[in-house]
């Protein structure tokens, strides 16, 4: 009996090749940033803090994360409140204009971040928005909404209207109803979209190699423009801490509320 649930041997063997072909760049970058040298190596004769300790020594970096933690949470939070309202009345409502609203929100999903890139600086400089962090947060705010409204409307579709309906049947006015009952019950799905959306504003770089400035770098831009004058191991110890960051945070969003609704925005 338990033969019959054995997963296959071939099965087995690509899982695991998967997994070590994702995990393997992660692994090498982790291991150079522990090099006592002053230049990518790997093997090394030593193991050293040096490049741990270099960023402290490098203010730049310190400012740019935070300004990148900060835009990520404004622009992912901004993205939230037009995509949960705009998702709601797109799952439930039937308008003339339904799908075109649904396609133009979506549309940063399927053009090119270059020409989104171009396309903004063009327009935030005719605005007097170019160079300025307001303009950046716009910006990311755009490119960013359709993560949160994918994942609205899927927690939406499947929401039973028949409770909204029986409050609302019995006396409670509509922000009672969607306060106590509707966002209670889509929260995975904004919870999961502001997630998303907070990530990939975190991580975004060709894009805003157009619209920041020297002032309003983020930390992908800073990396890539350092390692566009230098090579050394320090973003190797920028990246590793990401990585680390990273994965204590989905280990403790998984502990405590489960990644799979999160991610997948169930209930």
């Amino acid at each position: 009996m338990s033969n019959a649930h054995k997963t296959p041997l071939p099965l087995v063997v690509f899982h695991w090749a998967f997994a070590i072909f994702m995990l393997a760049p992660l692994v090498m970058v982790a291991l150079v940033s522990f090099t006592d040298k002053g230049y990518v190596s790997l093997p090394f004769a030593g193991a050293s803090l040096r490049w741990y300790r270099a960023i402290l020594d490098a203010p730049d970096f310190v400012d740019a994360f935070w300004r990148s933690l900060g835009l990520g949470v404004v622009a992912a939070t901004l993205a939230t409140l037009l995509a949960v309202p705009a998702g709601l009345a797109i799952a439930w409502h039937r308008f003339a204009g339904r799908d075109a609203l649904l396609g133009l929100l979506m549309s940063p999903l399927m053009v090119p971040h270059v020409v989104l890139g171009i396309a903004l600086l063009r327009f935030l400089t005719q605005i007097g928005g170019s160079s300025t962090l307001w303009g950046l947060t716009a910006a990311h705010t755009v490119i960013v909404l359709p993560y949160v409204l994918r994942l609205v409307v899927a927690a939406a579709t499947g929401f039973d209207r028949s409770i909204a309906q029986a409050a609302q049947s019995l006396g409670a006015s509509g922000w009672t109803v969607f306060r106590r009952i509707e966002l209670p019950l889509i929260v995975p799905g904004v919870a999961g979209g502001w997630l998303i959306a907070f990530i990939n504003s975190f991580d975004e770089l060709t894009m805003s190699i157009f619209v920041a400035s020297a002032s309003t770098q983020t930390l992908p831009v800073k990396m890539y423009n350092h390692i566009a004058h230098t090579i050394d191991p320090l973003l190797a110890s920028v990246s590793t801490v990401l990585i680390v960051a990273t994965l204590v945070l989905m280990m403790v969003l998984d502990r405590f509320y489960g990644l799979d609704r999160v991610l997948s925005g169930k209930p």
